[in-house]
């Protein structure tokens, strides 16, 4: 066997997860902490209410591992007291799509009982600092682990013994605290960053609601504005496609949310069931008769000029661009008597299963300045627009400047003076 040692750097180590600082051990998660694993509750969550316990479920944790403070839910249990979290504890999702997703408490959330589809640790502050924990499920290393051991069974899933069985490379506490300290201040700069874009949000909506509204007027306009029914200013488009079984088709579809278009996916005509694909234009204004009341519609843009749609869309253009700019129309669309609108449109027992129907919707009113403000009010907007999605490329840097440096520190390729 060949000797590697010698391409071990001075002070470093060989182990089981790769060269570690001679320093460091690794070690099991399950040695590390006061529990092997504590499920959590199970028991059905109830509306929320100031009189029960809040109760922790794998969707109430985002994609940041951060707790989300709406849609809160309670639980009604009498043990209930024996499942909430304390300082220091940690939860990671033990089965579905979220496996392994984790949670560390924080007391700024409120009191918490977690739910029986996660798992508790509570790490031994002389052994290993929940934060550096926390941290180290975001490497990719822990990824890798969990894509690994998730999938040794038909359903996505890790247990207990499993998670117990995981293995860190820790440093001493002392040197914990020091990298603790150091990713700290980039997760306050994150925090920060994540704050402004909160508050440029509030702005926008806030500017929307005036300006669209008439209740602020831009400096130069005076005026009375004009009520048009959408028939008056808008038409339907439906555009033919020559089908060709081996042309590639690029499909879109609109988020929730008035959060704009993407492309869904690429498929040749021979793989499409159903042939109804239809070409959408920029400046079709596109409305999901399905999802609609979820606001599920949005502006066509140059990006996704000629991209196909289903049956299950509906195309709007402005009939006359002297008297409705289709992008003043997509700013509309984004206010609460929109959303409104288009759900008194829409018809069924349950709201997954209401369809949009375009005549009904046709017969409601917007107030409309003169096209000229209209241009003016569209601007203001699209310059709040970049604004925010400067902020979001800060952050998106900041968060990828963190990850580089995380991965460096807690392998030990960098280390603290």
């Amino acid at each position: 066997m060949a000797d590697i040692s010698k391409y071990i750097p001075k002070g470093y180590k060989d182990s089981p997860l790769g060269i570690i600082p001679k320093e460091w051990e690794v070690k099991r998660l399950g040695d590390l902490c006061y529990n092997q694993g504590d499920y959590g509750l199970n028991a059905p969550a109830t509306d929320y209410s100031v009189d029960l316990p809040t109760y922790l479920r794998i969707t109430d944790i985002d994609d940041n591992g951060k707790y989300i403070h709406f849609d809160k839910k309670s639980v009604d249990s009498i043990f209930a007291e024996d499942f909430y979290l304390k300082d220091g504890d940690i939860v990671f999702a033990r089965t579905g799509a979220t496996v392994g997703k984790t949670y560390l408490y924080d007391k700024r959330d409120g009191k918490l009982v977690y739910a029986g589809f996660l798992i508790k640790f509570s790490p031994n502050p002389t052994k290993l600092l929940s934060y550096y924990l926390k941290a180290n499920t975001e490497t990719q290393n822990y990824k890798n682990w969990v894509s690994i051991t998730s999938q040794r069974s038909g359903q996505p899933g890790i247990n207990a013994t499993e998670f117990c069985s995981y293995r860190i490379a820790i440093p001493p506490i002392k040197e914990q605290e020091q990298i603790c300290t150091v990713l700290q201040l980039w997760d306050i700069a994150v925090e920060k960053q994540s704050e402004l874009i909160e508050k440029l949000t509030l702005r926008k909506r806030a500017l929307m609601q005036q300006l669209l509204t008439g209740k602020k007027r831009l400096p130069g306009f005076r005026g009375e504005w004009k009520r048009y029914t959408y028939s008056d200013i808008l038409k339907e488009v439906k555009r033919s496609l020559i089908w060709d079984e081996d042309k590639l088709y690029e499909l879109i579809s609109v988020r929730r949310r008035s959060e704009g278009l993407f492309f869904r996916e690429s498929l040749y005509g021979r793989e499409i069931s159903t042939k109804n694909l239809r070409p959408a234009k920029t400046g079709d204004f596109l409305i999901s008769k399905m999802q609609i009341v979820h606001g599920a519609s949005g502006l066509v843009t140059e990006e996704f000029d000629n991209a196909k749609i289903s049956g299950s869309y509906i195309a709007l253009v402005s009939k006359d661009a002297n008297t409705l700019d289709i992008k003043y129309f997509n700013l509309w669309s984004q206010m609460p008597i929109f959303y409104h609108q288009t759900f008194i449109s829409s018809f069924g027992v349950h709201i997954e299963k209401m369809t949009f129907d375009l005549d009904t919707f046709m017969s409601f009113s917007m107030p409309l300045p003169p096209i000229k403000e209209q241009h003016s009010i569209v601007a203001i907007i699209e310059s709040t627009n970049k604004e925010i999605e400067l902020a979001n490329e800060k952050l998106s840097n900041l968060q990828s400047q963190k990850r580089g440096l995380m991965q460096q520190l807690l392998t030990g390729k960098k280390r603290i003076n």
